[in-house]
């Protein structure tokens, strides 16, 4: 088994970091750079940093922001919001981040994922996935769970990894800041039809909903954010009961 890695997110708002419930209901969590100074310490495998209006408001990812924190941090480090075109990309990756996000630009323009692949390689694009459940299927979303598409989740994550984009995040929105579990269902589907790497979010309440992630859900990584945020798992814990659990994990 290849290594399973942990992934805190700081979510973005007006440069503060917020942590809401299924995509809303928005509360403050914390600065930033100290998060992020925090996880890399803990032995966070990743940190995953998403401006999670920009897209809806149309401006650009906080560059400065960016730099701060990647000055901070001495792990792998993913930036996503507001990215519409390779000058974005170029801009976020010279202010420290390793790998680019796309969402509702990718969405919008497929294109995006192909020409940040060849340009850039793979292992930098990561096609994030907002997708809720319904009677009809998985659906993708844009800006920020805020506009239902046609998009299939399964049918999209395909076309992306044939287009070249190097990992999926996808976030169930159905999960996100219940604390209930992960979409381990279709996180395993995910899994069975994709050769590259699964970053799952959405659904961590307790250490059991890692394990179950790795175990049922077959992700390569779990992200996840305010059980982080507000000290209710602490990273080397989380990684000493996976470890009992059987898991192989970084670090």
């Amino acid at each position: 088994m290849l290594a399973k890695r942990i992934v805190p997110c700081l979510d973005i708002k007006d440069g503060q970091t917020v942590k809401g419930t299924n995509f809303v209901n928005l509360r403050q969590a914390g600065d930033p750079v100290e998060l992020g100074r925090a996880y890399s310490e803990q032995g966070a495998d990743e940190l995953v940093f998403l401006d999670i209006t920009a897209s809806h408001e149309g401006r650009k990812t906080f560059t400065e922001l960016v730099k701060r924190i990647a000055a901070n941090i001495n792990i792998p480090f993913t930036v996503g919001g507001g990215i519409n075109e390779l000058s974005d990309v170029d801009r976020l990756l010279n202010a420290g981040a390793d790998k680019i996000s796309i969402n509702s630009s990718a969405i919008r323009n497929p294109r995006l994922v192909d020409e940040i692949a060849k340009n850039f390689g793979s292992q930098v694009c990561v096609l994030a996935v907002d997708a809720k459940q319904a009677e009809n299927g998985w659906k993708c979303y844009l800006n920020g769970g805020r506009i239902e598409t046609d998009k299939d989740l399964f049918e999209w994550t395909k076309e992306a990894q044939e287009r070249g984009a190097g990992e999926i995040l996808f976030t169930s929105m159905n999960h996100d800041g219940v604390k209930a579990g992960y979409a381990n269902e279709a996180l395993a589907a995910l899994a069975d039809q994709l050769f590259i790497p699964i970053i799952a979010s959405g659904g961590a309440g307790c250490k059991e909903h890692f394990r179950d992630v790795f175990l049922q859900g077959k992700a390569d990584a779990a992200l996840a954010a305010s059980v982080f945020h507000f000290g209710e798992i602490k990273i080397p814990e989380l990684k000493s009961y996976l470890c009992g659990e059987g898991i192989t994990i970084r670090g």
